[in-house]
């Protein structure tokens, strides 16, 4: 029988394919991504695709048909079963894969899920997604076959290799981790058995339902129940991740929130001890303060765009042996393989930690204090929202402004900075502003309203948007 399929027009996306379980994503759609996905394997001379899958409900049921369409065009799958996404992400690099999906829903809402894709173990996104859009419509797929199939457990493999790079010493740290119902649970409970100190997990048990909070280590919200139990016990520090454990979130001895780029100033300065000069990425929303700090400290920091695909190759461009974003993606390529693992992020900065005369809070504290507006978010017809960006631009080089265009429109003035750039995921618009005092920030929000404004758009709402940072 001839295959072909049609996907929801929503679900296939710059970096993945995600959608709503029962209503834009269902095992159908699965099948094709297997279906056509196993075809570019094929047709690129490869054979064989790792495939692993989070702990949401529906993730078992969407891995099965994923693997059957794997299977139909005679692809011989490596199933490694249930864990975070970087565990796929190792599995693909030790075994050579030519190609790996991950089954993962992320940060989403439990009833969402999706679909993470790499080719020759690089990142596989934008017009490669589109393109498996396209080859379904048209039904451009390798003749049916039967491909092979084996389970495979590379657990302890990771959690030897995750181990391995400890570099703490035989200091006891007192550590608090929020799993939060999420897919590295099982992998963390023996992680942390072989680190010295003492240990504490929140939410070890795997729950696609997420019943104690939702698994997004970026929303401060989600990390009250961590920054209570680091206060409660006393801890050195406190670790949290996202549902699939490729996103890290972190709070200090005082129970301070780390945001992502304060994190990867406490990384990089470490890994340019010993790579001096070395390139150190971070997209475009990060804060000045992380760029001049790695400048201070000997790197040369690269901005770069948002998202961890393109972050990926970039770093892989340039042999960077770090790069971070906001949103807790953190990259190791020094000693690491250079995909995006929170658990080893983890694993790094608790070394760092141990090595520390004082404590990561006196670390952070002495960080320059700026404030800022966190991610504003604010809808903007898909259609529309790179025009609006393009006008901006436009209007900013004929004022003579100092303008980055790396990622959208990211303007430098004496008070600090504001980006405003098209999200690649959703129809919104994303801004951040962020100055050296409450006056420079305002004047900041002022220049960006104007610019919204003359492209008919309303400012976003800046109503108790300022933090310390």
């Amino acid at each position: 029988m001839a295959f072909q399929h049609q996907f929801d027009a929503t679900v296939l996306r710059e970096y993945d394919i995600r959608g709503i379980v029962g209503s834009t994503l269902n095992p159908v759609d699965a099948f094709a991504i297997g279906r056509c996905f196993g075809s570019v394997v094929i047709r690129a001379g490869g054979s064989t695709v790792a495939v692993g899958y989070d702990g949401r409900v529906s993730s078992p049921m969407l891995e099965q048909a994923l693997v059957d369409g794997l299977l139909a065009s005679g692809i011989e799958v490596l199933r490694i079963g249930l864990g975070p996404t970087p565990m796929l992400y190792f599995a693909s690099t030790i075994q050579m894969t030519d190609g790996a999906i991950m089954v993962t829903g992320s940060h989403n809402p439990p009833d969402y899920n999706g679909f993470k894709m790499m080719l020759a173990r690089k990142p596989f996104f934008g017009a490669r997604i589109a393109e498996i859009g396209a080859m379904a419509a048209s039904g451009d797929v390798v003749p049916q076959t039967q491909g092979s199939e084996r389970q495979i457990d590379v657990s302890e493999a990771y959690v030897d290799r995750l181990v391995q790079d400890w570099d703490g010493g035989d200091r006891a740290l007192n550590v608090v981790w929020d799993n939060g119902n999420g897919a590295a649970g099982d992998v963390l409970v023996r992680l942390v058995k072989r680190l010295p100190g003492t240990h504490t997990i929140l939410y070890p048990q795997i729950d696609g339902r997420f019943p104690n909070h939702h698994p997004d280590p970026t929303v401060p919200k989600n990390l009250e129940a961590l920054i209570a139990e680091v206060a409660a016990r006393k801890a050195d520090l406190g670790i949290a991740f996202d549902g699939d454990a490729d996103r890290i979130g972190a709070v200090d001895n005082t129970g301070e929130i780390l945001y992502g780029d304060q994190l990867l100033i406490v990384l990089a300065r470490d890994v340019l001890k010993n790579r001096p000069g070395a390139t150190i990425i971070a997209d475009v929303k990060a804060s000045q303060v992380l760029f001049d700090e790695v400048a201070k400290a000997g790197g040369v920091a690269l901005m770069w765009k948002t998202g961890h695909s393109l972050i990926k190759a970039k770093m892989a461009e340039t042999g960077s042996p770090l790069a971070g974003e906001m949103s807790g993606h953190v990259f190791f390529a020094d000693k690491w393989y250079g995909f995006d693992d929170a658990l080893y992020a983890g694993i790094r900065l608790l070394g760092i930690t141990a090595r520390m005369t004082g404590t990561l809070g006196e670390v952070r504290a002495a960080l320059p204090h700026v404030l800022n507006t966190p991610e504003l978010r604010f809808d903007c017809d898909d259609h529309r929202k790179f025009g609006v960006i393009k006008e901006v631009a436009a209007r900013l080089a004929a004022e003579g402004a100092n303008v980055s265009l790396t990622d959208g429109v990211r303007v430098l003035t004496e008070d600090g900075w504001w980006l405003l750039r098209a999200s690649n995921t959703q129809a919104v618009l994303v801004a951040r502003c962020e100055a050296k005092d409450e006056a420079g920030l305002d004047r900041l929000k002022v220049a960006l309203a104007a610019q919204l404004q003359a492209s008919g758009l309303a400012a976003p709402d800046f109503s108790g948007a300022n933090a310390g940072h």
